[in-house]
């Protein structure tokens, strides 16, 4: 289309009369082409964030590692209690129900399911504690882009920006990959 070439828009007001409206639309060669701001890429924490950050989320880090390892004594203690008069307090000496067999199993496959996804974060935050020792806490570990402090304060142990894990999400990269060239991140 050219600069002058008109399209006609119909519309209704409130009167249910039709009216004609002429709308300009430009070329493609004459819109603006918009720049898109470079993103920084940064090798040391130090040029992201500032000692005072750095410091804050050390500290959230351990506290929720000390928060995270009474909840795992806490689960191990009551998950792997060794008879049912243990765990229940059941004192009868009546046999014991086959449903409650199921259900105390699945109690107990729960809880330790609980514990393996627990300790998981524990080792991802052990890592991230690592990462500020080693200063690069808070930056990307593919794209090299600073890690939002909005995402740092949901998840202090994030190893990705938000763009990437978008990505990772997606499915069109696996975790730790590079990205390919024919994909853009914003």
């Amino acid at each position: 289309m050219s600069e002058n070439s008109v399209i006609n828009v119909f519309s209704t007001d409130t009167n249910a009369v039709k009216k004609r409206e002429t709308v300009k639309r430009k070329s493609p060669a004459n819109r603006k082409s918009v720049k898109k701001k470079a993103v920084p890429v940064y090798t040391k924490t130090s040029e992201y964030l500032s000692q005072q950050e750095i410091e804050h989320f050390q500290h959230q880090l351990i506290e929720k590692m000390q928060e995270i390892v009474g909840d795992v004594n806490s689960i191990e203690n009551e998950a792997l209690k060794k008879s049912r008069l243990d765990a229940t307090g059941d004192l009868s000496s009546m046999p014991i129900h086959m449903a409650d067999i199921g259900t105390d199993n699945y109690e107990q496959e729960f809880a330790l399911n609980l514990l393996d996804s627990e300790r998981k974060i524990l080792h991802k935050i052990a890592e991230a504690l690592q990462r500020i020792e080693d200063g690069t806490y808070g930056i990307c570990e593919v794209t090299g882009r600073g890690i939002s402090k909005a995402r740092l304060e949901a998840r202090p142990w994030a190893r990705y920006c938000i763009e990437y894990a978008e990505l990772v999400e997606k499915g069109i990269v696996r975790q730790g990959e590079p990205v390919p060239e024919n994909v853009e991140i914003d």
